[in-house]
């Protein structure tokens, strides 16, 4: 059975066999469960195999779900056990022999190419979990660095022994070209893992101790404080206007231009006087290099070290040093308030709803980048990326040749599908590689970098080919960097469905899901309706929906008793079952069309007013750590009257056959009657409330135009938090609405709900 564990040679072996059935019967069955035992373990290192890769390549942000994680952990500790085992019973010519009637029957085993295969594979399994690790440089106030997987190397050290000890075997240290050969195939991958190693721990080193990356809320902070001494001892208050941009720190700072004072670590006075000799990058440079480039290619570029700027001011807020913001007292050249001022005057306004999404979600962009993943410790040096790519070709040069000598030397003479498993390993390495030089080329960090480097060097003169090349890598955006794909959960209580069956119920109970969910991505409307909200709350005072009532006069007087709850999530759904009753009885119709010169259309309203309410149910089910309350209780308010609402709805059908005006009363009369929630009960309430507004209007428009009001006000009132754990998963996770708000509170001074 060279080079496999076959059946068919096993069959061609039983048939020469010349003596009692018996014992040929007994040998044929010792040596099928030999043979069945090594495959299974080949199998079972595929399916690990097949884990590792498949959630460290393309399940990244769901390795912060408890259960993925688990299973994530389980594949990769039984991993290496189960390759050793493997290369173990295959290693050297292994002879199966039994003994009966002094008769003896020997079968002779070469699984060499089985052992090399495996080792090989194991290898490759390590690289791509070495892509896919992160390597996080922290402030001690951040949290916990995250250093290099040293365990990989470990491990990899110990796969390449078993490769080489099983070859040594086998050649009896008498190595052949072919021999030779499988000594690269084995030998490259692991001097592969060992050059990411190497390269990953200088890039860790050297963004720990580097004041642009792992020590940068430290500057920032003592940064801040620097200026508004520098501006309040000076004579006079410099006239700044409104929409100047701040000086806030962009890139350049480097060791030598930091010294340690009482304050922490600031600029040296001849540095800072000296910025634009010694590389310092900051907002206010940026907004003045407009010769530069053209401006469709500058004004996104403009924006993008903005959220840079403001990623750094992010940190500081997860490092927990205590910026001030609209809070700052002092003139309008202070530079928190500055920003503050700067920011509502850029960004908040009319038509600039895109624009800000878009700012705020590049910034969380860098921060998930700095949190999870190995990237921008690879900029802590220039030459660390040019050697990571350089690297990644080599990695592929020898994916593709191995492919090229599996296919000649093995596929061809064995009829195996550990071959092809190889290949197919080859294969996602190759993409793994080809995925961390795209983000070397494409990552926004890099767009910073080389805009940076047109600040300084903005007096030179470039060549066309130059501003060619670079306007075309300004330009290009890659969607694999982008992490949050602007979609929102919706999650609806009334809704009838079919019954969950028991696997998918225990698997639901299994995966810890709390409730149906689905994704729809933003409305411009939302985002409308959210702004202008946002822009009306500029003092701080925001509102649960009250605000929104009482400027609907008597009408929304007597709404209000449905804000004066207990807690902001019973709120939530009591507002929540009104908004679905409302739905109930007036559908979406095909033909309402979005589009008006009004800044919201009126058929927006609803869109707004759904969406919102499903999303904030959402909330309450999902993430209930991002609200007010307290999360547990939260979590069990939802169960309990979800429970009372499928107790109540049980006897329900679609209603297809009845009206919207009569299904909607069947609801109301069932709740009403039947429902032992007070949520329930207090949500038929309001939702009758609402219907009777729609019958005096005799038009839903001023109903969906209340609730779209009270939904926007709601989920900026939710958003303000200092859960920043909470927080960091929902951004590690991919990134919700309600964390793209809080950053944009932040940045706008406001912190806290009233």
């Amino acid at each position: 059975m060279a080079g496999g564990n076959s059946y068919d040679a096993l069959e061609q072996c039983s048939s020469m066999i010349t003596c009692d059935a018996h014992m040929a019967f007994s040998f044929d069955k010792s040596l099928r469960e030999k043979i069945w035992l090594m495959n299974s373990l080949l199998l079972t290192s595929a399916v690990l195999a097949g884990v590792i890769v498949g959630i460290g390549i393309y399940g990244q942000r769901y390795r912060h779900h408890r259960f993925t994680r688990f299973i994530f952990l389980g594949a990769t500790t039984l991993f290496l056990p189960v390759v050793s085992t493997v290369v173990s019973m295959g290693a050297g010519n292994s002879n199966h022999s039994i003994l009966g009637r002094g008769i003896r029957l020997i079968a002779e085993c070469q699984p060499e190419t089985h052992a090399v295969l495996v080792v090989i594979g194991a290898s490759l399994v390590q690289i791509i979990m070495i892509n896919t690790s992160a390597v996080v440089a922290v402030d001690d106030r951040e949290g916990g660095n995250v250093g290099p997987p040293f365990e990989l190397l470990v491990q990899s050290v110990w796969t390449f022994y078993l490769g080489i000890s099983n070859l040594i075997r086998i050649t009896d240290g008498l190595f052949d070209t072919e021999d030779l050969i499988i000594l690269a195939l084995e030998a490259t991958p692991f001097a592969l893992t060992c050059a990411k190693m190497v390269l990953k721990y200088c890039a860790y080193e050297k963004a720990r101790q580097s004041f642009a990356l792992g020590r940068n809320p430290h500057l920032i902070f003592g940064y801040m404080k620097q200026q508004s001494l520098q501006e309040t001892s000076q004579d006079g208050e410099p006239m700044v206007a409104e929409d100047a941009p701040p000086p806030l720190l962009v890139m350049g700072e480097e060791k030598r231009h930091v010294e340690k004072q009482p304050l922490g670590y600031v600029f040296k006075d001849d540095s800072w006087t000296t910025s634009h000799n010694n590389g310092l990058v900051t907002i206010d440079r940026v907004w003045r290099m407009d010769n530069v480039l053209p401006t469709s290619t500058l004004k996104p570029q403009k924006d993008l070290c903005l959220s840079f700027a403001l990623f750094k001011l992010l940190r500081c807020r997860f490092a927990r040093y205590k910026v001030r913001t609209a809070a700052s007292k002092g003139t309008l050249s202070h530079p928190v308030l500055h920003t503050f001022i700067f920011f509502w005057s850029l960004l908040l306004k009319d038509g600039e709803h895109d624009r800000v999404c878009l700012v705020i979600s590049d910034e969380l962009s860098f921060l998930r980048d700095y949190y999870y993943s190995s990237l921008p410790t690879s900029y802590s040096k220039y030459w660390l990326p040019v050697a990571g790519i350089l690297i990644s070709l080599l990695s592929i040069a020898y994916c593709c040749a191995l492919m090229i000598t599996i296919t000649f030397l093995v596929v061809l003479q064995y009829d195996e599908s550990l071959p092809q498993i190889i290949i197919l390993l080859s294969v996602l390495v190759m993409m793994s590689e080809v995925t961390d030089i795209a983000t070397y080329i494409y990552s926004n960090w890099t767009k910073v970098a080389v805009t940076c480097h047109l600040v300084n060097h903005a007096s030179s003169q470039h060549s066309l080919l130059k501003k060619k090349w670079i306007g075309l890598l300004l330009r290009c955006r890659c969607k694999l960097m982008k992490h949050w794909d602007e979609k929102i959960g919706q999650c609806t209580m009334l809704e009838i469905r079919p019954s969950t069956t028991l696997p998918v119920l225990i698997l639901r109970r299994l995966l810890h899901l709390p409730d149906h969910k689905r994704k729809v991505k933003v409305p411009a409307a939302v985002k409308v309706c959210i702004m202008e909200v946002v822009r009306s709350t500029r003092n701080g005072d925001l509102s649960n929906g009250t605000a929104s009532l009482r400027r609907r006069g008597q009408v929304g007087e007597r709404l209000l008793w449905a804000c004066n709850t207990k807690s902001t999530s019973y709120t939530i759904l009591t507002w929540h079952i009104a908004t679905c009753i409302l739905e109930v009885r007036y559908p979406h119709r095909l033909d309402q069309r979005q589009g008006s010169s009004s800044p919201i259309p009126n058929t927006d309203y609803k869109i707004v007013a759904t969406h919102l309410s499903r999303y904030c149910a959402y909330l309450v089910t999902w993430c209930p750590e991002l609200l007010p309350d307290d999360d547990a209780w939260s979590r069990s308010l939802y169960e309990d009257v979800k429970k009372d609402v499928e107790r109540v709805l049980a006897g329900c059908t679609a209603g297809d056959s009845l009206t919207p005006e009569a299904n909607c009363q069947q609801l109301i009369e069932v709740l009403s009657a039947d429902a032992k929630h007070e949520v329930l009960k207090e949500g038929a309430r309001l939702g009758k409330q609402l219907l009777a507004l729609v019958v005096e209007g005799e038009d839903d428009t001023a109903a969906w135009k209340l609730l779209a009001e009270f939904w926007s006000e709601m989920i900026v009132y939710v958003a303000p938090s200092d859960n920043l754990k909470g927080h960091s998963e929902a951004i590690a996770r991919g990134g919700e609405l309600i964390t793209l708000l809080w950053v944009l509170l932040f940045h706008a001074g406001i912190l806290s709900r009233p």
